[in-house]
């Protein structure tokens, strides 16, 4: 299968957290959506790399440290994208790109984590864009989870992922190959629960 999902990195990049022992049971973290902003990056016909980003995702993280079990769970909304240039914002939200109108989200799901050590290293699972659904592995590293100092009552775990697909093995192939049909997405999640 052509398409795939390589992720380089689900890392903390929070300074000013306070690290936390291990859970010993269970836990589920609610995206926060102020401070998860996927992105996208594409080859504009060899001229240039032109990016974007969504502002709109929602979804959880839910993982026992010490069975070392888990899973994710993302759904970003295609509505919401931005270019900086309100006309190809249009563009991309048409048929020709994400159909927004009738594909208002993009989801990834993972079915299973596999850890190595005390870290999540990859997560099997399906992601959907445009109504088609792929199998997918994520690879992960350097997750952490804690606290920050000025909200002691929330727990925070969160990090950078990035991963590549090809746009065409979901029926994206508008301009294929001259917008590549490669396509870079980062995704840089926090999800938080009330201790």
């Amino acid at each position: 299968m052509r398409s795939h999902f390589r992720t380089t990195a689900l890392a903390a990049t929070l300074a000013t957290l306070i690290s936390v022992p291990a859970l010993a049971a269970e836990a589920t973290y609610a995206i926060d959506s102020g401070h998860t902003q996927p992105a996208y990056s594409v080859s504009h016909f060899g001229f240039s790399t032109q990016r974007g980003r969504f502002t709109g995702a929602t979804g959880k993280i839910s993982v026992d440290m010490e069975k070392k079990t888990g899973t994710i769970e993302v759904s970003i909304d295609t509505t919401s994208v931005q270019s900086g240039h309100p006309k190809l914002d249009e563009h991309l939200k048409s048929p020709d790109f994400f159909n927004s109108a009738k594909f208002p989200t993009l989801t990834f799901k993972s079915t299973d984590i596999r850890f190595d050590g005390d870290q999540p290293r990859s997560a099997k699972g399906e992601l959907t864009l445009l109504g088609v659904t792929k199998p997918v592995t994520l690879n992960i590293s350097n997750f952490r989870c804690g606290v920050l100092a000025w909200k002691p009552k929330e727990e925070r775990c969160g990090g950078d992922a990035k991963a590549i697909i090809f746009r065409s093995d979901f029926g994206m192939t508008k301009l294929v190959p001259g917008v590549s049909d490669e396509v870079h997405l980062e995704i840089n999640l926090e999800a938080t629960r009330a201790l």
